[in-house]
């Protein structure tokens, strides 16, 4: 850590402190495909793995092979097709994917068994679980075409995983499964990832990449039709009730511990619901709100208010909050009578101000006034007037508003009056 900044470290501990104890003891599946597997990102992407192991989360590592089975098939000059996203797994190049697994187990158990004090897995002692816990079937026959050896999930032994996890091990599957007959199938590690996923009931699935991702979060409600492949492996796992997916570049140093252990990690989260809650605003938020309001009251955009202010119209206020941080807020004071409210004290965040979510307030606020009965929305407004314009509001005139709200006009502001038919 630089000396530069003697608090940097703690600052960075504290902060992640809140995500170390929410994930400590739940369920994680991490995704890694043979293309990562082959890349210099690896051995830092097994050190930060072995970290958060250390931190408390249960890890179940998927490992995926296809470079390397590629790479063994090309020496042996053989060719197999790919029917609907599966290779035609026959005798010869089974014996290519047992060969490239193998390698690869043995070198993640390799890795994660480093424990020189010159490493950042100095002092470890981390075990690993492996072994035949995937039953598998044959895939069968698609297009018309018999896929022999390619096979697909038939059961997992979920208890003997959950004790290996409880007993602190690292669990590493790769794309191998057994069946009762004694065979041996190739399948498909990203499908694996997710079915893991899902029988275990994790809290997180983790898919890496070697592909740029833009950081951001995707849900059900606003995922439009999808053809990234790895974008619809997400969105199919949180329909399969996994609460969050997030995807991550692994060529971005520390992406797994920036995205778990951080407020707004580095990567594409992709939930069922949006990441952000919006929810009625209570005492306990007071301190946060003063946070987000203070620094546009020293600017003069908004009007100043107290604590006791605050304290008093708390239930005016609606707030944005992600992870129990409050990065957005709006008021909302009906006018019954006159069948109108006026709209206040809209802010997001600096930080997130890129996001749609001033958009996700204006329509929350609509919403409520609508199932109030209320026939118009009215902002008094210094600098923001152009963002009202373009959603929907009109230039007003103080004569338009409320009887009771033109007494308080405060005319040394001089706020424009903007007002929404609803």
């Amino acid at each position: 850590m630089s000396s530069d900044n003697p608090m940097a470290f703690p600052q960075a501990l504290r902060s992640a402190a809140p995500y170390i104890n929410a994930h400590s003891g739940r369920i994680c599946v991490v995704h890694i495909p043979g293309d990562v597997a082959a890349t210099d990102a690896f051995k830092p992407l097994i050190y930060d793995l072995a970290l958060a192991h250390s931190l408390g989360l249960k890890l179940i590592l998927v490992l995926g092979a296809r470079p390397q089975i590629e790479m063994r098939l090309a020496r042996e000059q053989h060719h197999m097709p790919m029917v609907a996203g599966h290779r035609v797994t026959d005798a010869l190049t089974l014996d290519c994917v047992r060969e490239a697994v193998g390698q690869l187990r043995s070198e993640f158990e390799a890795a994660l068994s480093t424990g020189l004090a010159s490493t950042p897995m100095g002092g470890a002692r981390i075990h690993v679980a492996s072994g035949n816990l995937v039953t598998a079937r044959p895939v069968g026959i698609l297009e018309g075409v018999d896929l022999q050896f390619t096979g697909v999930l038939r059961r997992l032994d979920t208890d003997t995983i959950a004790d290996h996890l409880g007993n602190g091990r690292i669990v590493l599957l790769g794309p191998l499964g057994y069946s009762p007959t004694g065979e041996t199938f190739n399948l498909r590690s990203d499908d694996l990832a997710l079915a893991t996923a899902k029988a275990m009931r994790a809290d997180k699935l983790v898919l890496f990449t070697d592909a740029d991702i833009a950081r951001g979060e995707l849900s059900l409600n606003n995922a439009a039709s999808n053809e990234d492949p790895i974008q619809t492996l997400a969105l199919n796992a949180v329909r399969a009730d996994i609460p969050r997916v997030h995807i991550l570049n692994a060529a971005q140093d520390g992406a797994l511990l920036r995205e778990l252990y951080t407020r707004d990690g580095c990567g594409l989260m992709v939930s069922a619901q949006a990441f952000d809650s919006l929810h009625q605003a209570t005492i306990d938020d007071i301190g946060g709100l003063m946070q987000l309001i203070e620094p546009l009251e020293r600017a003069g955009v908004i009007v100043p208010r107290s604590r006791e202010q605050l304290e008093l119209e708390i239930e005016r206020f609606t707030v944005m909050a992600r992870d129990d941080t409050i990065i957005g807020c709006r008021a909302l004071y009906p006018y019954p009578q006159e069948a109108c409210a006026e709209l206040a004290c809209i802010i997001v965040a600096p930080d997130y101000q890129h996001g749609g979510r001033a958009n996700a307030l204006l329509n929350h606020t609509e919403q409520a006034a609508r199932g109030m009965g209320l026939k118009r929305l009215f902002v008094l407004t210094t600098q923001t007037e152009h963002w009202f314009i373009e959603h929907g509001f009109r230039r007003g005139s103080l004569d338009e508003l409320p009887q009771q709200r033109q007494a308080f006009y405060n005319y040394q502001r001089n706020s424009k009056v903007l007002i929404k038919d609803l």
